[in-house]
C-alpha cells in the first residue's frame, strides 16, 4: 500500500461544525440523522441527511467492529494478533487484516525512519497504557511481510497495530455504508472522521479540531478525505509535575515529550491520517513537521508556546482551514 499525501480538488477532530455532535439541542435541525454506538473501548457515530434510512445498517456495522476487534485487538487474547505475539520465532500471521493493516503500519514506520513503530507494544504497556507485558524491545525491522502472511524474527517480538487500526476500521465501515447505498455521510470513530458526498446543505463536511484555544480551528471535508488527530491530552496521567502521554517516542523509549500537544492530519484514508497522526506526533515539536514537510502531509500541529498554542501548518492542510 502506498502512502500518498492528500490533495484537494480546486480536502482529534472533535465534532460537526454548523450540525455539530458537540452542540446539543441545535446540533441537528431536523437535517440530519444520527446513528451511533460502541467499539474498541470508545464510541462511533455517523450523521447522514434525515429520512436516509441508515439506521437499517446498525447491525451491519457493530458486526464489522467485533470482526476487527478479534483481529486486531491486543487486549484479547484470542484474537489473531495476540496469537501471533505469543508465537515462537518465525511465526506466521495470516489473518487477512492482521497483514494489511501491517504492511501499511511498515511503510510508514519506514518513511517516518521509526517514529512511528508497530513493535512499540512493550513500551506502551510499561508506562502504564498498554496491555502487552513482558514482550521484548521493539524492532519493526525484524517483522516481514509477504503478500498474505506476516512473520517475526524473534519469539518475544510483538505487534500492535493501535496506532493505525482504528482508522483502518473506519475505512471498512465507511466502504461497508457506501456499498449499501448511502452516498452522503460522515462517520466518526473514537474522534477520527471519514467524509463521504456533502453535507445536506449541499456544502462540504465540516470538523473542529481538539485543542485547548478559545476559538479552535475548523476544517472543511470534501468527499474522500479522512481525519485523525494524536494528541498528549487523551489517555495521558501527571506525576510530579509532567504529563505521561501513551504516545511514544521509540527513539526515547518513553512518552512523547517537548512543546507538541497534538497533531491532526488529513489523508486520503482514515487508515494513513492515523499512522501519520501517530508518527508525527511521536516525532515531536521539531522533527514533526519536518517530517510532515519531507512527504507532503497535510497536517496541523499545535505546540505549546510562552505567547501561547502556536500552529504550525504543512502540505494541504492551509486549503482545508476554515
Amino acid at each position: 500500500m502506498t502512502t500518498r499525501p492528500y490533495r484537494p480538488s480546486r480536502r482529534t477532530a472533535l465534532g460537526l461544525i454548523g450540525a455539530a455532535f458537540a452542540v446539543p439541542g441545535a446540533a441537528f435541525a431536523g437535517s440530519l440523522e444520527v446513528l451511533s454506538g460502541t467499539a474498541f473501548g470508545t464510541s462511533w457515530r455517523m450523521v447522514a441527511p434525515s429520512g436516509s434510512g441508515v439506521a437499517q445498517l446498525k447491525p451491519r456495522i457493530d458486526a464489522l467492529f467485533a470482526a476487527v476487534d478479534r483481529q486486531l485487538s491486543p487486549w484479547r487474547s484470542d484474537s489473531a494478533i495476540s496469537l501471533f505475539n505469543a508465537g515462537p520465532a518465525g511465526a506466521q500471521a495470516t489473518d487477512p487484516a492482521v497483514v494489511e493493516v501491517t504492511i501499511a503500519a511498515l511503510e510508514i514506520a519506514s518513511q517516518s525512519q521509526g517514529a512511528f513503530d508497530p513493535t512499540v507494544g512493550p513500551l506502551v504497556a510499561r508506562w502504564g497504557f498498554g496491555p502487552i507485558d513482558g514482550g521484548g524491545a521493539p524492532d519493526w525491522r525484524a517483522l516481514s511481510v509477504g503478500p498474505r502472511d506476516v512473520s517475526k524474527a524473534r519469539a518475544d517480538l510483538t505487534l500492535d497495530l493501535c496506532g493505525i487500526a482504528k482508522g483502518w476500521a473506519l475505512d471498512k465501515a465507511a466502504a461497508l455504508t457506501r456499498d449499501a447505498g448511502f452516498d452522503d455521510f460522515l462517520f466518526e470513530l473514537g474522534g477520527e472522521f471519514i467524509a463521504r458526498g456533502q453535507h445536506p446543505e449541499g456544502r462540504a463536511w465540516r470538523v473542529a479540531v481538539e485543542a485547548p484555544l478559545s476559538a479552535p480551528p475548523a476544517l472543511h471535508l470534501p468527499a474522500g478525505a479522512a481525519v485523525a488527530t494524536s494528541g498528549v491530552q487523551a489517555q495521558s496521567y501527571t506525576r510530579n509535575g509532567r504529563t505521561y502521554s501513551h504516545i511514544i517516542d521509540p527513539a526515547a523509549q518513553a512518552p512523547a515529550a517537548g512543546k507538541l500537544r497534538s497533531v491532526t492530519v488529513v489523508a486520503q484514508t482514515a487508515m494513513i491520517a492515523d499512522g501519520w497522526a501517530t508518527a508525527l506526533c511521536a516525532a515531536g515539536d521539531a522533527a514533526g513537521p519536518d517530517l510532515a514537510r519531507t512527504h507532503d502531509i497535510a497536517a496541523l500541529f499545535l505546540i505549546e508556546a510562552p505567547s501561547g498554542m502556536r500552529q504550525v501548518q504543512t502540505g494541504a492542510i492551509m486549503d482545508l482551514i476554515l
